[in-house]
């Protein structure tokens, strides 16, 4: 019986000094380039439920095999995860909430019918199971005039039997305006709108170096007019589209959305075309990119400086990482290499300090204005990637302007918290109790959708 235990003792000391150690990482804000730190520090915040039951696991066995050591390594695993659930899990501060942006009982205005389907708190444990959405993939939306180029996107229509609540939401993925594609990682969010009983545009933009950042909010807004055209065909009221998301499309999103009427970032193919949206989402959206530059150390690792040595960036993803991607790794681009990736000095044609008015020109602050529709941005504090002070700078600015805004900021978050094990993040859950709940808001009258004309 003693050499049992002794092997129990062995086993959760050493689960337990593990699970201690990488809880560590909820506490660190790391600098770019440090690109395995990044992915280690957002897969254990993914897991803070399951370090949680090991920290817990962990003081059942050492309170009842009298060992104070264990039971106190699991206490540590206990509390310091207890305090990063508890931080990841909080809503938005009063100034920049909910209430504040939609008035008291804002709540109450979302029909009853569809709050059924809302996660019921913010610190759910699983995402809910849902019906299978209707999924249209693969359809051709623009063809990009003078090179018979065809942009395709990817459409989640409410499942069997779910009610349409008439509004769309188009989404942008993540890209650093150089890699990924439409489809990947979202599909559990977007299975989670769709059962709530909105449509879902998730769209594959052209990126760098096929074109440039204008040419991306040109895709963006290819993509609200020809949804709009087509809305009558889906059940979507063409006033209630919504337009937003992660990193570098959250920056394309807000971009497009605070510049309908703007020539600069209108293509010539939908001159007269209405590309306004009635709302703006975010989630870790580059808004400066100035303070981009600066915060991810292009200074340092797109040229050198007198008396720094320059820093050296990934140039390709690690074997095991490529391995985990499998088939997808070409799809997504990241044969591409990396050090392009987010590369604004090659992107823009020069640094900040040589061409600062494109920087801000490209730069979604800059657009802020009393028109701009109501937005949502939520943003990690320890966002590696996208500046914690810039997404501030931008909600005051909303906020001067007199623009409905909900600005969410989560302690000791990093950058894609949402596309990192999704169905048990409670970052990400929490992120998806705000999105649900805005969109639901925007949301109006029901159209009725003419489904004859959606091919099988």
């Amino acid at each position: 019986m003693d050499v049992l235990i002794g092997i129990i003792h062995v086993l959760v000391t050493i689960c337990g000094i593990i699970a201690l150690l990488l809880s560590i990482l909820h506490f660190i804000a790391f600098r770019w380039p440090a690109p395995a730190m990044w992915v280690l520090k957002v897969t254990v915040s993914s897991f803070t439920t399951v370090l949680l039951a090991t920290g817990a696991l962990t003081v059942i066995v050492g309170w009842t095999t009298d060992s104070s050591a264990i039971a106190f390594l699991g206490f540590a695993v206990l509390v310091i995860n207890f305090i990063h659930f508890t931080n990841v899990t909080s809503a938005p501060g009063v100034k920049t909430g909910f209430v504040q942006a939609f008035g008291n009982g804002w709540e109450k205005t979302i029909p009853e019918t569809r709050r059924a389907k809302f996660l019921k708190n913010r610190t759910t444990p699983f995402l809910p199971a849902t019906p299978q959405a209707n999924l249209k993939q693969d359809l051709p939306f623009a063809t990009v005039p003078g090179t018979g180029r065809t942009l395709l996107c990817d459409l989640w229509l409410p499942p069997a039997g779910v009610t349409s609540s008439g509004l769309a939401f188009i989404y942008l993925h993540g890209s650093a305006f150089y890699l990924s594609d439409k489809d990947y990682g979202t599909r559990p969010f977007f299975l989670h709108l769709a059962a709530q009983g909105h449509v879902i545009m998730d769209v594959a933009y052209r990126l760098s170096p096929e074109t440039d950042i204008k040419g991306m909010v040109h895709d963006a807004k290819r993509a609200v007019a020809w949804l709009k055209d087509h809305a009558a065909v889906y059940g979507i009221d063409p006033g209630k589209i919504i337009l937003g998301g992660g990193s570098a499309g959250g920056h394309l999103a807000l971009l497009a959305a605070y510049t309908p009427g703007l020539a600069d970032f209108t293509p010539d193919d939908l001159a007269g075309k209405d590309t306004s949206v009635c709302g703006a989402i975010s989630v870790y959206g580059t808004t400066d990119l100035e303070a981009l530059y600066y915060h991810t150390n292009q200074h340092l690792t797109t040229r050198s400086e007198p008396g720094r040595p320059k820093k050296p960036v990934p140039t390709k993803m690690p074997a095991w990482l490529i391995r985990s991607i499998g088939s997808d790794f070409h799809r997504l681009g990241f044969d591409k290499g990396f050090e392009k990736a987010g590369a604004l000095a090659y992107l823009l044609g020069g640094h900040p300090d040589e061409i600062p008015q494109v920087y801000k020109m490209y730069s979604p602050a800059t657009y802020v204005h009393g028109g701009c529709p109501p937005t949502l941005l939520i943003q990690g504090a320890h966002d590696i990637m996208a500046p914690l002070t810039a997404a501030r700078l931008l909600a005051e600015l909303l906020l001067a302007n007199g623009v409905k805004m909900v600005y969410h900021e989560l302690p000791q978050v990093d950058h894609a918290f949402d596309l990192f094990f999704p169905k048990i993040s409670p970052a990400a859950h929490n992120a998806i109790f705000d999105m649900e709940r805005f969109l639901a808001l925007m949301a109006e009258d029901r159209v009725e959708p003419d489904n004859s004309n959606i091919d099988d």
